[in-house]
Formats: C-alpha cells, structure tokens, sequence
C-alpha cells in the first residue's frame, strides 16, 4: 500500500484522482524503497561507515527536493554536481552538509564559501582562490586524489607536496580526502590495487598534519564489492535501487516506475509500415498501440528495433519501428487494450518486470544514462510506502 506524500518541488506532486487519469507520463517513486536501500548499504558499509547520499542529476532523475527531504536527518551529507544543484536542495537539506563533487568555475567560489557548501579541490591554485574568498574564516575543502579515473584530483606522485602547500594556505581547512573508482563495478585486480595506493596516501598525509578527517572513494560498486575502504561511502546507482553488480541486486527495491498510457488503438493490415523510416512493416495482419511518450520524455530511441518492450496489462509487449519524440507504437495484438490504460516504461506490473539495466543494454547505453535521461515534462509522484514507516534515523 502507499500513502501519496505532497512535496512543495516542481517535479514532485500529489495528483487528484480525478486528474491522475489524465498524466500521460509519470514516474511513481517509493521514498519508502530509498530508505530501505540506505539500511542495506549501511549494513554492506559497516555501521561505522558514514554516508554522503549522491543526489545530483535531480536526484538521478528521481527527483531531488523529494528524495533530499525523506533521507535529511539520516545521512551525514549530501552529493551533488554543482553549485546549482546545491543551491537547489539546500532548503530540504535541514542543515546537512553538502559536498560539490565535481570542479568548480572561478566565479562560483565567493558564493560556494558564503552558503556554506564544501567543495572537492584539485591544486593549490583551487585552494588559494578559495582562501581568497575566506574573509578570516576557514574555508572547508575536500582534497582530491586522483588515483585511477583520470578527470580530477592531485596526481598522486604530486600529492605529498601539494597538500604540504594547502595546509600553509591562511583561511583553508582540509576537512576530507576522496578519490573515485573507475572500474569498480568491472575490475576487481585495478580497483583491489588502487585502494591499495590510496589508502598509502592517507597515512602519508595524515603524517604530514591532516587530522582525522573523513576518507571516501566508495561508489555504489565499490561499497558492495570492497566494503571497508573509507570511512565515508558515496552511493548513487544503489540507493535508487539498481546495483552496478547483480550479486547485490536481491538486497535492493527498485524505487521508480516509469509509467505512460496508450493513446491510441489501430487495427493494421500485412505490409503496412510503422513509423519513421519504415523499419517494421507489419508481416500479418495486428494491432498496435500509440503510447504517450517518446525519446523527448527521456525514452531512449537507440533501443528502437532491439527488442524494447513495455508492460500492458501485465504482458510483455514489442516495441515496434522507430521511437519517435512524442510516442511509442507497441504490440497488443489479441491483449485487449484500451486507449487510457497504462503502459510501464520501466517498473513491474503483473509479474513482468523492465529494469534500467535491462533497457540500457538494448539502448546500448548504462543504467545511470537511463535514469537521468527521464526529462522535465514526465511528472514525479512520491509515494511512501507504509512498510518504510519504521525505518531508523541515522545513529547518534
């Protein structure tokens, strides 16, 4: 059962019984399911292990203003790509820390230290223009190593000495040290070697004067499959319910369903082509239906002639021709479909289930791409489900 949830954010909404059967594309998320996957990545991480909740993209598409509010007081900080973001969600954030996870412009840095959000800093010239902007007080900075993914952080053979620089900055704090794993979720031996070197480097740098402050590299791969390798692990993919690696997917509730409802109804006769291109011609005589939704609402037209299908009525049914920007054409032949009911995009109904790994693989293209694909005009509704009202706060 669920209990829908009013949410005061232009991408999550209570909708009226009477206008729900007018939504053409929505997304229903269960903020009861992203609770229940924080406990399993706690139990993975270990209890000692805090957490930064990785909310950026909108919350990989799951709606951010929602997801923020429903996880604030049990996470210790927040995720995000940039300082838009963070402005975003500052207000549900309820006085949890938020980290800037990618580099920041110039320009940005006065407001980053005015609003009180932590940046990730690469050199001593990212440093000092925040120690520019430090007005006497002391500016708090996540230093970043590069150990392996090559886009950002201090080279590792420069590590010692840049950070020696940092700490004689006036106004400059090193209040965390992270990394990031590239192949966690695809190379064990790289990855096993890479903690390996950067946990090196922290006991070198705590040597040199940076105290006991947080330590993270986890991604969502890395916390299942190298629990244990900070003190500080930043899910993503896990937390909305999809693992980058199967062996952790029975331990997760896929929280969003993706949902549309057929338009339209047409009997086709043999030989009678499907959309752009006219890659499908009906071999036999069918019918198909015209969903509300396309490749401008998020659903990707690389899966078009694939394989792609949607759930009607519980059934598995082809995704036929070209996905155009506005709508799908599907196989109901002989399923008794009816304009207004509703087709799952991506979600369970019945006893079929489409997952995003499942449809970025036909689209040639990952899960994460998928997610925060779902545009603007697809309407989130957040739900909570009644099994997550005994979900624990974040210890003391």
């Amino acid at each position: 059962m669920f209990n829908v949830r009013r949410l005061s954010s232009p991408t999550s909404t209570t909708v009226p019984d009477e206008s729900h059967a007018m939504l053409r594309s929505w997304a229903e998320i269960d903020l009861g399911a992203i609770r229940h996957n924080l406990d399993a990545i706690r139990n993975r991480a270990g209890h000692a292990a805090k957490v930064m909740a990785v909310v950026k993209a909108n919350a990989y598409g799951h709606g951010d203003a929602a997801i923020v509010a429903a996880l604030a007081g049990r996470v210790e900080m927040f995720g995000v790509a940039n300082l838009a973001e963070a402005r975003a969600i500052a207000v549900h954030a309820r006085g949890v820390p938020i980290f800037l996870l990618s580099a920041t412009l110039p320009a940005e840095r006065a407001a980053i230290v005015r609003e009180g959000f932590v940046p990730a800093i690469s050199s001593v010239e990212e440093a000092a223009g925040y120690a520019a902007c430090s007005e006497g007080a002391r500016v708090r900075v996540h230093l970043a190593l590069d150990t392996g993914m090559g886009r950002a952080g201090v080279w590792e053979a420069d590590a010692i000495e840049t950070a020696r620089r940092i700490l004689a900055l006036p106004g400059i704090e090193i209040a965390g040290v992270c990394s990031h794993l590239p192949v966690a979720d695809e190379d064990d031996a790289f990855t096993r070697a890479q903690l390996d070197r950067f946990q090196s480097l922290v006991e070198k740098l705590r040597a040199i004067g940076i105290g006991d402050v947080p330590v993270h590299v986890g991604n969502s791969a890395g916390i299942i499959a190298f629990p244990g390798s900070g003190t500080l692990v930043r899910p993503g993919l896990a937390l909305y319910g999809e693992s980058p690696r199967a062996e952790f997917q029975s331990g997760l509730r896929r929280a969003l369903t993706w949902k549309t409802r057929v338009a339209l109804i047409r009997d086709f006769g043999a030989g009678r082509g499907v959309s752009y291109g006219r890659t499908f011609i009906t071999p036999k005589p069918m019918q198909i239906a015209t969903l509300a939704a396309g490749y401008a609402d998020g659903y990707p037209r690389q899966a078009s002639g694939r394989g792609a299908s949607v759930l009607i009525g519980g059934k598995r049914c082809a995704i036929l021709g070209r996905v155009t920007m506005d709508q799908i054409m599907a196989d109901v032949t002989g399923l008794g479909a009816a304009p207004g009911d509703e087709a799952v995009l991506l979600g369970t109904q019945g006893s079929e289930t489409i997952t995003a790994t499942e449809l970025a693989k036909l689209a040639g293209t990952i899960a994460w791409d998928i997610f925060t694909g779902i545009g603007p005009r697809v309407t989130r509704i957040h739900r909570e489900s009644d099994a997550s009202a005994s979900q624990a706060p974040v210890p003391a």
